[in-house]
């Protein structure tokens, strides 16, 4: 999944990029609007991490401009402010969600996983796909009998598949997912992790179509 984090406090931005990409998500970094905005015009994103204090103007209004503009982007807000009334009028700008400072980063991740469910369409976190059963809520896969390890950039991929099943996802499509802007990626990632998960999943779960590619076949 492709995050934006849009967060001014250096030391905070920081852990939670580390978080979120540990989690295996790109992430890209703003730290002011302008940034934020630019970032917006080029790059689709599939979560924003939203801080409402910002050195250039109030988060807020960048997501009522948003919401405004017709962007359904989720939004998971970022904040200090503990208010009820604020916590209200965040949602009511169209926040997904609402994070109070100081927050576990655990449990960070575990709403943005939620959020991500939610906009997929499947809010149960328990799926079947023929002899796999996959916890998205715990990242886990079972196959049949036997739990599979996969590895954070493994899962993430997966997981964009599991997203989109049937739909044919290019390799940019899926390198944009994977890495924030300016990451330096190899030619042939993409498909060493395909070969990876099908070692690991099932050499028919994901197909090939050459030359336009990939996409995950539905039992």
């Amino acid at each position: 999944m492709r995050v934006l984090l849009i967060e001014d406090t250096v030391g905070l931005g920081q852990a939670v990029r580390e978080q979120i990409a540990d989690d295996g998500h790109a992430v890209d970094w703003a730290q002011c609007l302008a940034e934020a905005q630019a970032s917006v015009r080029t790059t689709t994103y599939e979560l924003l991490l939203l801080d409402l204090m910002l050195p250039d103007g109030s988060g807020l209004d960048f997501l009522r401009q948003r919401r405004a503009a017709g962007d359904a982007t989720p939004v998971i807000i970022l904040t200090a402010r503990d208010q009820i009334a604020e916590r209200i009028a965040g949602l009511n700008a169209g926040a997904d969600d609402y994070l109070v400072k100081p927050f576990d980063l655990c449990e960070l991740s575990a709403r943005v996983a939620a959020v991500a469910r939610r906009y997929s369409g499947n809010p149960n976190p328990l799926l079947q796909l023929g002899e796999l059963q996959i916890d998205l809520a715990d990242r886990t896969v079972q196959r049949g009998a036997c739990a599979v390890a996969l590895t954070a950039r493994e899962w993430a991929l997966f997981e964009t598949f599991i997203q989109r099943p049937g739909a044919l996802l290019s390799k940019s499509q899926l390198e944009e997912r994977l890495y924030e802007f300016g990451a330096e990626i190899e030619s042939n990632t993409i498909e060493v992790y395909i070969c990876r998960l099908r070692k690991k999943l099932g050499r028919t779960l994901i197909e090939t179509v050459r030359g336009m590619g990939y996409r995950l076949r539905r039992p």
